[in-house]
């Protein structure tokens, strides 16, 4: 599809550039939401923060763009899903108590 913009009025252009931004906006909401489904209220999640350390907690809300992720210390953060990543603790813990049932 082609636009010749140089025979569009400045209103033209204004409300062809008002529905270009909604439609992007859109594309990246769809594009978070379908991250978000890669993961379930309550997973164990790791992310980096603005310093690069490592954040690790629980995911606790899903929000329109975003997630809410609640740190081990007890801060809460607002994450964009793609800069989350999951962390299996549950069964390294497994692991380690059956090791140690074993040994009993």
């Amino acid at each position: 599809m082609a636009i010749d913009i140089d025979k569009l009025s400045e209103e033209d252009l204004v409300d062809l550039n008002n529905r270009i931004v909604e439609r992007l906006r859109f594309l990246h909401q769809m594009r978070a939401h379908k991250t978000m489904l890669n993961f379930s209220i309550g997973d164990c999640v790791a992310f980096e923060d603005q310093h690069g350390r490592t954040v690790e907690g629980t995911l606790t809300r899903y929000n329109k763009r975003s997630v809410t992720v609640i740190g081990r210390d007890g801060r809460h953060w607002n994450v964009s899903p793609g800069f989350l990543r999951k962390v299996h603790v549950a069964s390294a813990t497994k692991t380690t108590t059956a090791v140690t049932l074993a040994e009993r």
